[in-house]
């Protein structure tokens, strides 16, 4: 990897994992939301713990995401860099940003706290990108598709599992499943290939054992 681009990714690290996220756009709310609900103890570890999953989960976003748009940008396998999927991979990523910002700030309010290995989510979801990556656009963007509609599938089960009184966690979680959705199709419509089924079941796999280490970890 070039030095430009090791700074680059040194750089996205530092900030996702020890800078505290601001967001372009306004923490969702709920329209029925009348401001913060009590919640039973019961309720706020609850809320903490899928939150902290969610907040995860962002880290692993900004990490993909820089990692695919550095492997767009550099010539590889006798590829020319693809600078549009570089920027549209990018403007995903500010998206991304957001979610960082929302999740980081609701696990706050809770009193909860992030997921202790947020920098070994981050390297493995890293190595993941610039190895989607290398194998071109379709499939970089293919692994854009998959990821995000497992994301959504996630985020669809937290929106059953949150407390019903977490009208303020229920709205960010809606906000990011409808983000969420919309990278999925903008990744499908700029020429993503299918990923073999052994891959989306891999995928699966090591989804499912981040969740369930990150719920308590």
């Amino acid at each position: 990897m070039p030095m430009d681009a090791m700074l680059i990714a040194a750089d996205s690290a530092l900030r996702t994992l020890f800078v505290a996220p601001r967001a372009s756009r306004d923490c969702p709310l709920l329209p029925q939301a009348g401001g913060e609900v009590h919640l039973s103890d019961a309720e706020r570890v609850q809320s903490g713990a899928l939150m902290r999953v969610n907040h995860m989960g962002e880290v692993c976003a900004q990490a993909l995401y820089t990692a695919q748009a550095l492997a767009a940008r550099s010539a590889n396998a006798g590829r020319q860099p693809d600078h549009a999927l570089a920027a549209q991979l990018e403007a995903a990523g500010r998206e991304e940003t957001d979610h960082l910002a929302w999740t980081r700030t609701r696990l706050d309010e809770l009193g909860a706290r992030p997921s202790l290995l947020n920098p070994l989510w981050y390297t493995g979801a890293f190595g993941l990108g610039l190895l989607a990556g290398r194998f071109g656009p379709g499939v970089s963007l293919g692994f854009v598709v998959e990821t995000e509609r497992q994301v959504e599938a996630h985020l669809a089960s937290h929106m059953e599992r949150l407390p019903a009184q977490d009208q303020a966690s229920r709205a960010i979680v809606a906000q990011m499943k409808e983000d969420e959705a919309r990278h999925a199709r903008q990744a499908q419509h700029a020429g993503a290939s299918e990923l073999p089924m052994p891959v989306k079941s891999l995928m699966k796999l090591a989804a499912k054992v981040m969740t369930t280490v990150a719920h308590r970890i």
